[in-house]
């Protein structure tokens, strides 16, 4: 029970730390360059104009019957949410290997590091988001209604977020190979998720198994809500959403139970 509290306290007796720290994080990353922070604006608007130009022009990639959609922006709009789950994945596993000054400072809550993973990856998700929004706008003359629902439906990938960071974060210190293999996994998540291809391309008798990839319900929620113009299953969400709140408890209360030894393994 106390370690539940502590769980739901954290975000509020450590939120001017967690600022800080996912400011200097996300300054950091572009530190010493001259365009500084607007290389996070820049580098979607160029891979979307990419994907426009390859898969509109080069292939002329249509999306199943909706040939009036542009491919780019379906496209741009599934990696987006991929792209704030790979970020979790990718940096977590070495977030406390890199701070090792910080494990000796008993004092220090280590448990907030791995918060600051998910908040820098929340920071490029929204930046990518709002080229994604005007993307949309240009391309169909208007952005959907029911794009107000689009909290509903990344918060359960939020709260993934903060279960793969603080698990990862926890196993990375003890399994130096975990650092090597989220990038793997980040790859089969991708493939194996209806961002490249609508989930309907996908035969009948196989869609169960790729809906058992975790982005696989979200990023088609995304895209009915950006999109489509459909509002989400607030059902789905919810069991999702709980489950996912589950879990990211559980990888909490193992990074409170495994930390004890971080400072002896490093």
């Amino acid at each position: 029970m106390t370690m539940i509290k502590s769980f739901l306290r954290l975000p509020f007796d450590n939120a001017d730390l967690i600022f800080q720290l996912t400011k200097r994080e996300v300054v950091g990353r572009y530190k010493g360059s001259v365009l500084g922070l607007l290389w996070s604006f820049i580098i979607p608007v160029v891979m979307l104009g990419v994907y426009t130009f390859v898969f509109g022009m080069v292939f002329k990639a249509r999306w199943g019957v909706d040939e009036g959609q542009n491919f780019s922006v379906l496209l741009f709009a599934g990696l987006t949410f991929h792209g704030f789950l790979a970020e979790c994945l990718t940096s977590s596993p070495g977030v406390i290997l890199n701070k090792p000054n910080f494990v000796k400072k008993i004092v220090f809550p280590l448990e907030i590091l791995p918060v600051v993973c998910v908040f820098t990856a929340l920071f490029h998700f929204l930046v990518s988001l709002l080229i994604l929004l005007l993307a949309v706008l240009v391309t169909k003359g208007s952005i959907p209604l029911t794009w107000l629902a689009l909290p509903v439906v990344f918060l359960p990938l939020l709260f993934l977020g903060f279960s793969v960071s603080w698990l990862l974060a926890s196993l990375g210190v003890y399994l130096r190979d975990i650092g090597q293999m989220t990038g793997v996994l980040a790859t089969l998540l991708m493939f194996l998720c209806p961002i490249f291809y609508p989930l309907s391309a996908i035969p009948e008798a196989y869609q169960p198994y790729i809906l058992l990839n975790p982005l696989s319900f979200i990023v088609e929620q995304a895209r009915g809500v950006l999109i489509f113009g459909k509002w989400p299953d607030f059902i789905g969400l919810a069991l999702y959403g709980i489950a996912t709140l589950i879990t990211s408890i559980l990888s909490f209360l193992w990074f409170s139970k495994t930390r004890r030894g971080f400072a002896d393994v490093l």
